[in-house]
């Protein structure tokens, strides 16, 4: 579609073939700037005035306000009265579809109910984008320990339990890739030993679990197994998080992976998949 600010000679020549991925030239297109604008939003940052907006994304003020105008009317951003803009409601519709989320959290939170109930503190559902987990759900209960993480949060995949068997679960290259990196362990400032790492994650393969311990926000034990379907996929991660003094892997591990087993099979019932078949698409 052509630029209609852009005057009758700025569209390709009839017949010439059309280049795809090129950027126009005025900048990036419109959608990745819009986008720019809704990434600036964070946990610390849920509310921006229009030059927070501005100087978070490198967007002059005045397009700035266009795009969040045309945001605001598509229901994606909203304005209070002080002139501060936040995350509108139609975005929290739009990302209640994603079936590696809502769905997901739809079919697992009965039986992160249960294994709340048994653990009494934190459980974490998670699933893997790219270098990180997201934090899709968490269930903690009323007297559960401090932890650093928020439901849609994302977390290091070589520090936390979740993390750790996303991780191990990945494919080989990017396995590779990742532990090529100069790793550390925050908040702790700890650097990460990576022929350490791959024996862990080695470990996490062949046993389905891990158990790790760390000392943030004060001593604790992450217990954390991988959410299977029929044909051996792993779509998500399961943990539960509890007090270090509390902490006995041995009979936590098989609560944990049970609870794991339960949502992968009610994953596969979701969509039609019997066992011994495949569901023939993808997580």
């Amino acid at each position: 579609m052509t630029d209609p600010s852009a005057g009758p000679s700025a569209g390709p020549q009839a017949g010439a073939p059309r280049v795809r991925g090129r950027r126009p030239p005025a900048g990036d297109p419109v959608v990745d700037r819009a986008m720019a604008l809704l990434f600036a939003f964070g946990a610390d940052h849920r509310r921006l005035t229009l030059t927070e907006l501005s100087r978070r994304t490198g967007i002059p003020a005045s397009s700035a306000l266009r795009l969040a105008n045309r945001l605001m009317a598509w229901g994606a951003l909203e304005r209070d009265p002080a002139g501060r803009f936040s995350i509108g409601l139609r975005l929290f519709e739009v990302a209640s579809l994603s079936p590696r989320g809502h769905g997901l959290r739809e079919v697992a939170l009965p039986y992160m109910g249960d294994l709340a109930e048994t653990t009494r503190h934190h459980v974490l559902l998670a699933v893997r984008d790219g270098d990180e987990a997201i934090l899709v759900e968490r269930i903690s209960g009323r007297d559960a320990i401090p932890t650093m993480y928020r439901v849609g949060g994302r977390l290091p995949l070589h520090a936390t339990g979740v993390g750790l068997v996303l991780l191990a679960h990945a494919g080989p290259a990017f396995q590779a890739e990742y532990l090529a990196r100069p790793l550390v362990r925050e908040p702790e400032q700890v650097p990460v030993d990576p022929a350490e790492l791959r024996r862990t994650l080695a470990h996490v393969r062949r046993t389905q679990a891990v158990a790790l311990r760390r000392n943030v926000i004060e001593p604790l034990m992450s217990v954390a197994c991988p959410i299977l379907t029929t044909d051996g996929e792993v779509v998500a991660a399961l943990a539960a998080i509890v007090p270090e003094q509390k902490a006995d892997p041995r009979r936590l591990i098989p609560v944990v992976q049970l609870a794991a087993r339960s949502i992968g099979r009610s994953l596969d019932a979701s969509l039609g998949v019997s066992p011994g078949t495949s569901p023939g698409t993808g997580a």
